[in-house]
C-alpha cells in the first residue's frame, strides 16, 4: 500500500515538473520568437537595411523592374508600419500576461529558488532588449 502511494506521489511530482518544464520552455520559445522580429526606435536603421535587403533578393529573386522594386519597398514599409502599431497595443499585454507566469513561478519556489529566478527573469529581460535592438 504504501509502495503505491510513494509510485502516485512520484508520478505526480514528475508529471508536475514536467508541466512546469514545457510551460516555461514555451514562455522562453515565445520570447525570443517574438523578440527576434521587435524593432524599437533605436533600430530604426537596422529596420530599414533588414527592407532594403529583402527588397533586393526579391529583386534579384522574381527579376522585378525598379518600379516594382519601389513598389514592393512602399508595400513592406507600410507593413513594418502598421506591425508597430500592433506591437504598441500588445506588448503591454504580452508583458502583464509573461508576468502573470512569473508570479505564478515564484509561488511555487522556495525561499532558496527565487532568487535564482529573479536573475533567470533578468537574463531574459536583458536578451529581450538586446535582441529589440
Amino acid at each position: 500500500m504504501a509502495e503505491t502511494s510513494a509510485a502516485r506521489k512520484a508520478a505526480l511530482w514528475v508529471g508536475l515538473v514536467f508541466i512546469l518544464g514545457a510551460a516555461l520552455g514555451g514562455m522562453i520559445g515565445y520570447v525570443f520568437a517574438h523578440q527576434r522580429y521587435t524593432v524599437t526606435s533605436a533600430g530604426a536603421t537596422s529596420e530599414s537595411a533588414r527592407r532594403a535587403q529583402k527588397v533586393q533578393e526579391l529583386t534579384q529573386l522574381a527579376n522585378l523592374t525598379p518600379e516594382q522594386s519601389q513598389q514592393v519597398d512602399a508595400i513592406i514599409r507600410e507593413i513594418q508600419g502598421q506591425i508597430k502599431g500592433i506591437r504598441q497595443t500588445t506588448d503591454p499585454q504580452i508583458n502583464a500576461v509573461r508576468e502573470k507566469g512569473r508570479d505564478r513561478i515564484r509561488a511555487i519556489l522556495s525561499p532558496e529558488q527565487k532568487p535564482k529566478f529573479e536573475e533567470f527573469s533578468k537574463k531574459l529581460d536583458e536578451e529581450r532588449k538586446r535582441n529589440a535592438q
